[in-house]
């Protein structure tokens, strides 16, 4: 099966910009992390097994991220009402946008065609980008694994 990419963003790449509702109300915009190193990190679904540990994860090292200098942002294709039962579920800390239109995961080059159990769609591929102070990509991780994950990209964020 051929993979659908739409974009390939590299390192170097302006982070494409975005503007989404968030949990908890409000908006976040590429804009609001300027100056300052952030994680992008996109995920397929809220209150998922993998989707849920990847969270939490995020949300057990925030403060070491705060430490370093970075911020955290979440996306997934989920509501926003969605995103405010998952927080509320697993006392998450990391602020969750909410991009039902799939407009950042197509400009990211995360909305791609998948496959499961012989059946093909198109979703969200957890992906995570470390985004310079300069508000270019400094790092790509594509199809994460979530065991350890958010210390990996804890470690990038500590070498910049």
């Amino acid at each position: 099966m051929t993979e659908i990419r739409t974009v390939e963003l590299g390192i170097g790449d302006q982070a494409p910009y975005f503007d989404l509702p968030r949990d908890g109300g409000g908006r976040v915009r590429l804009p609001d992390f300027a100056g300052k190193p952030f994680v992008l990190f996109f995920y397929p679904k809220d209150d998922t097994t993998a989707c849920t540990a990847e969270s939490v994860s995020f949300t057990a090292h925030a403060a070491d991220f705060e430490k370093a200098g970075a911020a955290i942002l979440g996306i997934s294709p989920d509501s926003v009402r969605s995103h405010d039962k998952f927080v509320k579920k697993h006392a998450l800390s990391v602020p969750l946008a909410s991009d039902e239109e799939k407009i950042a995961a197509e400009a990211y080059g995360v909305w791609r065609q998948k496959s499961m159990y012989g059946r093909t769609f198109m979703g969200v591929v957890r992906s995570t980008f470390l985004i310079g102070a300069d508000g270019k990509i400094v790092r790509i991780w594509d199809k994460v694994k979530v065991g350890g994950h958010a210390q990996d990209v804890l470690a990038a964020v500590k070498e910049l």
